[in-house]
């Protein structure tokens, strides 16, 4: 089964994560605060990882905070765009560099059970089968390892979304998947103790254009197979900017995101029960009368 929300162009938003690489920092406020979030949970997991996945770790933010909780553990960052993992390549110290690794988190190239943790920020959004990305990340956890992930459900920019909509109806904001379809399908990718919970981060801009420039630094514009091609006109983008002021509150206009927090253990694999082939005729056969009783 296929679970997505409206289909990534990959080339595209592989671009722009390149393009953006450089300046993702300045502007990755909301980013950080969600890496924190999560790496705050792993204090109260009762794990000791020798390998550690950061799936999608873009400049490698998680990579410090993650060395600190496990002093022994070598972490491998991966990633789909080469100018992320070229910033996150200098995180760690000298003594203790990520393994770096370019690839899709969708077809992840770990041999089964390489990993003891896996820990995904703000990426899960960014691939197109969900199923198939949590049966890779069930392949490469051992058996006991810990999944845990950040991703963004549908009421996330729903301000610029709704804005947009009063102008052209076009998709000019990428799409989300509901916190329970992500659970079910964690469940059906056959995790255990799957635990899903969500909050609502917002953060404020003086201008919509303002908030456009930090999402197009950030290369988290609409990558959508569904946008709309070619240059946005001026009459467009005013008519957006006048739309997004109906939301202006007390001189600020905000920018909703929902926050969705996951994780989930790789199930001890069970043995596989011996089948035996016995012939019909042999059944029963001690002891069976031929005739009459």
């Amino acid at each position: 089964m296929r679970l997505s929300s409206k289909p990534i162009d990959k080339m595209r938003a592989r671009h722009r994560f390149d393009q953006a690489a450089t300046d993702y920092d300045s502007v990755a406020v909301l980013q950080r605060e969600i890496t924190d979030r999560l790496l705050e949970r792993l204090d109260y997991v009762r794990l000791e990882p020798l390998r550690i996945l950061d799936l999608g770790t873009g400049t490698g933010y998680a990579i410090d905070g993650l060395q600190r909780r496990y002093h022994e553990a070598q972490v491998i960052a991966l990633d789909f765009a080469q100018g992320m993992l070229r910033q996150a390549r200098q995180r760690g110290g000298p003594l203790r560099r990520p393994l770096c690794i370019c690839a899709d988190a969708e077809t992840l190239p770990l041999n089964d059970g390489a990993v003891d943790l896996i820990v995904s920020n703000a990426t899960l959004q960014w691939c197109n089968d969900l199923e198939r990305t949590f049966d890779e990340c069930r392949r490469v956890l051992r058996p006991g390892g810990l999944f845990m992930f950040t991703t963004f459900g549908p009421d996330t920019l729903t301000e610029l979304r709704q804005s947009w909509s009063e102008v052209d109806g076009q998709s000019h904001v990428s799409a989300f998947l509901d916190m329970h379809d992500i659970g079910d399908a964690l469940v059906r990718a056959r995790f255990a103790d799957v635990v899903m919970d969500a909050e609502r981060l917002t953060l404020t801009y003086e201008r919509t254009r303002d908030l456009m420039r930090d999402l197009k630094t950030l290369g988290a514009n609409n990558a959508t197979s569904e946008r709309p091609r070619g240059l946005t006109g001026r009459a467009r983008l005013a008519a957006v900017e006048q739309a997004y002021e109906r939301h202006r509150c007390d001189g600020r206009l905000p920018a909703s995101y929902e926050v969705v927090y996951g994780h989930a253990w790789a199930l001890e694999r069970q043995p596989v029960a011996a089948e035996f082939a016995i012939p019909v005729d042999a059944i029963g056969g001690r002891g069976r009368s031929t005739g009459p009783t």
